[in-house]
């Protein structure tokens, strides 16, 4: 059997999916994408209301070079279906601890030598500066501009900064080479030479981040602004071995882009939850995708939830909500891996049973609000970060004591601040994401409470008072998550990148249990995040054509 007489069922179209689908349909193979929900993406799908237009789920376009790699295997390009503007800044942040006093329009240093004072002028440093009465620090494009900021809040840490990053750019380098774009499911696959002369970066799976950013830098501050992208990686500074310092290469060195001007054709479009005009955002992504999909053959069915998976002699059957059955060849599931097993496979198929995945360590949660606010919210940037003096007593009760966060550390992106399209003329649009324990109790009465705790602290940390201002208001937290997603424990994200939750004890892209049955998406190598989606995909991809 070969993939040119094949059909594949793929069920379920986050990026992994779409991912999958694109690879093999190239490969020759008959694709259909079923997606249980009213619009393709998975998690990146979107909400349309009043003139407001919100991503529902990830909001950064990060690691270029991936997205390029996955549209130019097809001889295409990004910029054959969206644009992309650099952001500057990349990101702005709001240290709570800077905010008692912000008329200087500085910000509060830890410099180890008293000596040198606080540099509390805003023009010291490229970076600094305040409004409403708040402080806040700006990561720009300019590696130069980020160094002077860096030097000015803790003394020796310019230099730091360029050493670590060029530790980062190399150790980036070399795990995308040998343990990203390669798969190794199997230990023996770990035991050749490409992966002996990468040793060295191997080794930093012993440590943590908290231990190896400790070594730069002893701002809490800098080291905060050095973590933050773990929140990406489901993970915290604590749990989350060191290897993954090469995120910093990715955010200062690579940058930080919004997707826009994303015309899909009438036969995508209807796929879409954007019945007119441009598309921007991570939806300009899907929306490339699927038409890259469309292109090459990929059928996409929506409002197929898929309840059952039948083995045959033959292949495989699949039962429906709505009862129809369809015959396929081969299926890939982009679904979560343990709803897949738990609840769409007989207990003598599944791999791993129920133990197995309460055991697991997942990624967090998350408490969002998407607001539709009249006027401006400066001085809110499109990513917007507000950090706690300490965030380890957030992450504790993430993944140690769950509980919704005392001091929460979270995230504001305000896409109005780029693009003029995701709201109507006078208006904001923004979302607030609060990382939270996966399985907490997230009733009306608890979100209800909480919201307040959030827009107070949001208030009184970067001066924007949302309150009198909310025109339209949605939510979205565990219950949604686990409803929406079919998500373990309602996790945002997927299982946590712990040392023993990377690489080669993920679990696999081929079902333990049945010929036939493969995996891709966040659950499996390499793991979670859009670019690590995409190229799981391509795993996939790999894997059925190495099988048939």
């Amino acid at each position: 059997m070969t993939l040119h007489d094949t059909s594949i069922a793929v069920i379920g179209s986050g990026f992994g999916g779409l991912s999958t689908a694109c690879y093999l349909a190239d490969a020759g193979a008959d694709v259909t994408v079923l997606e249980q929900n009213e619009q393709v993406g998975g998690r990146a799908s979107t909400i349309q209301r009043d003139g407001f237009r919100f991503d529902m789920g990830p909001s950064w376009y990060l690691m270029p070079d991936v997205f390029e790699r996955f549209f130019g295997h097809f001889d295409r390009e990004p910029d054959d279906y969206y644009g992309l503007s650099r952001l500057d800044p990349h990101y702005r942040i709001f240290f709570k601890s800077d905010q008692a006093a912000a008329s200087d329009g500085g910000v509060v240093t830890e410099r180890p030598d008293a000596s040198a004072g606080p540099a509390t002028d805003a023009g010291e440093a490229p970076g600094f500066g305040s409004a409403n009465g708040a402080r806040y620090v700006d990561m720009l494009p300019d590696l130069d501009a980020n160094v002077a900021t860096f030097e000015a809040i803790e003394s020796g840490a310019g230099d730091a900064l360029r050493s670590y990053l060029d530790t980062s750019a190399t150790h980036y380098d070399t795990a995308m080479e040998h343990f990203v774009y390669e798969d190794r499911p199997r230990l023996r696959d770990w035991v050749d030479l490409d992966v002996m002369r990468a040793a060295p970066i191997g080794l930093q799976l012993l440590g943590t981040m908290d231990d190896y950013v400790a070594d730069y830098f002893e701002s809490h501050k800098l080291r905060q602004i050095m973590q933050y992208t773990l929140v990406f990686l489901g993970g915290s500074p604590g749990n989350t071995p060191a290897l993954y310092n090469m995120m910093s290469h990715v955010d200062f060195n690579m940058g930080v882009f919004y997707p826009e001007g994303a015309d899909p054709s009438d036969e995508v479009r209807p796929l879409l939850n954007d019945p007119e005009g441009e598309i921007s955002g991570l939806s300009a992504v899907v929306a490339g995708m699927t038409e890259l999909g469309t292109d090459l053959g990929v059928d996409y069915e929506l409002n197929a939830e898929v309840t059952e998976i039948i083995s045959r002699r033959e292949g495989f059957e699949l039962e429906l909500a709505d009862g129809t059955r369809s015959d396929f060849d081969l299926v890939v599931s982009d679904a979560d891996y343990a709803h897949t097993e738990q609840e769409l496979l007989p207990e003598h198929a599944r791999g791993y049973d129920a133990d197995y995945w309460e055991s697991r360590t997942y990624a967090p949660s998350a408490f969002l609000m998407y607001l539709g606010v009249e006027g401006d919210v400066d001085p809110l940037e499109h990513h917007t970060l507000v950090l706690p003096d300490e965030w380890d007593g957030h992450f504790d009760q993430i993944f140690e004591e769950p509980a919704w966060p005392d001091d929460p550390a979270y995230y504001v992106c305000v896409p109005s601040a780029t693009d003029d399209s995701v709201a109507p003329e006078g208006h904001s649009n923004l979302f607030v994401l609060v990382p939270i324990a996966p399985g907490l109790d997230d009733d009306e009465d608890t979100r209800a409470e909480y919201r307040e705790v959030v827009l107070d602290d949001l208030a009184a940390n970067t001066g924007v008072d949302l309150r009198d201002r909310i025109v339209l208001e949605e939510q979205f937290s565990v219950a949604d998550f686990a409803d929406r997603y079919n998500s373990m424990q309602g996790t945002a994200l997927g299982m946590a990148h712990t040392l023993r939750q990377t690489a080669l004890f993920r679990p696999p892209h081929r079902s333990k249990e049945l010929d036939g049955l493969y995996f891709t998406g966040s659950y499996t190598t390499p793991g979670i995040g859009v670019p690590m989606c995409l190229i799981s995909g391509e795993h996939t991809a790999d894997a059925v054509r190495d099988d048939h």
